[in-house]
């Protein structure tokens, strides 16, 4: 427990610094660091009433974290030491923070925004094009020793020039994503709760339509939104019978987003040809009619699987740590928050 003759600030890690260890030895130089010895959470709740955590003004927050803390809900958050300002969360999406529950004790939270925009829009373009071409399909064959199929070829893929691409939410992650589709001669339709200034639309070269719209004109749906109450199974059955038969879908955001179930569906139905995954509703389980359709490319959530992006990530939350210890503000309140 901190003692009442304790000055300087303190900072709760929970998770694992992989990268950036010399930024973060720097924040030792103005803050001391708490570390959990807890393993699950209820020893971490105990760990926490018990005074362990006192004095923590700021907590670095990982996504692998989880697996000790769980969910940063109300009961979580009730028994965070009152010190406690500051949630920094690793990650630009953050559905494993209660925002509600954050907000109503005053806690401010912080995400990555931008730092992730690249490497995910790379992932994505990788999911479409291998999904538009039937790649996963011809990568099975061939490990199974039979080249493009012992029975029967591979349908024949499609190309994505003059294709109709549409991106369901335009944060940085789909202005990116639109970037990048657009060199391959994809036409971009986009739609998101709040419309891009006209200047931006033309500078990326993209098109607003209602979501009605973009469903049905759409050759290939990126779904590229966070996971929230309104966004959760936002494309289940009634959105896949609007779709136009034949449609590639590709989500890189969180797998709650799509009904996997209807999705299953959709693709034993030919509504959807195909589709491209990396993140899933139940991760780590993996639908079962997901994994046996060999029409589906599956990647185990690595949009932001590199080193750079990494570190960029980990950089980013150290600052605002930093930015919370030394002017009580952070960088990247979260939308909910500002």
């Amino acid at each position: 427990m901190a003692s009442a003759n304790d000055t300087r600030p303190r900072v709760l890690l929970l998770g694992t610094i992989e990268h950036a260890h010399s930024t973060w030895s720097s924040i030792s130089s103005i803050a001391d660091i708490i570390t959990p010895s807890s393993t699950n959470r209820t020893a971490f709740i105990a760990e926490s009433l018990a005074g362990a955590f006192d004095g923590c003004v700021v907590a670095y927050r990982s996504f692998d974290s989880f697996d000790v803390t769980g969910k940063v809900d109300d009961e979580l958050v009730a028994a965070l030491p009152p010190s406690l300002r500051f949630i920094c969360h690793n990650g630009a999406g953050y559905d494993q923070v209660s925002i509600p529950a954050c907000t109503a004790r005053g806690l401010l939270v912080s995400n990555t925004p931008t730092a992730v925009d690249d490497a995910t829009a790379d992932t994505a373009v990788f999911l479409l094009l291998g999904a538009l071409r039937n790649f996963a399909v011809g990568m099975a064959s061939l490990r199974a020793g039979e080249w493009r199929g012992a029975a029967a070829l591979p349908a024949l893929g499609h190309d994505p020039q003059g294709k109709v691409l549409g991106i369901l939410g335009m944060g940085g992650i789909g202005c990116n994503l639109a970037r990048k589709a657009a060199m391959f001669g994809m036409r971009i339709r986009y739609h998101n709760r709040t419309r891009l200034e006209p200047g931006l639309e033309r500078a990326i070269g993209v098109e607003y339509v209602n979501f009605d719209t973009l469903l049905a004109e759409s050759d290939v749906l990126s779904l590229n939104l966070p996971l929230n109450p309104n966004t959760r199974h936002i494309i289940s059955a009634p959105e896949f019978a609007k779709m136009k038969r034949g449609i590639t879908v590709v989500n890189t955001a969180r797998g709650a987003i799509i009904d996997e179930a209807a999705l299953v569906d959709a693709l034993d139905s030919g509504q959807v040809s195909s589709a491209g995954l990396d993140v899933y509703e139940e991760e780590p389980a993996v639908h079962p009619g997901l994994l046996s359709n060999p029409r589906v490319m599956l990647i185990p959530h690595m949009g932001t699987w590199t080193v750079e992006t990494e570190t960029k990530m980990e950089e980013w939350t150290i600052s605002n740590v930093r930015m919370a210890i030394e002017s009580g503000s952070l960088r990247s309140v979260v939308p909910e928050q500002r």
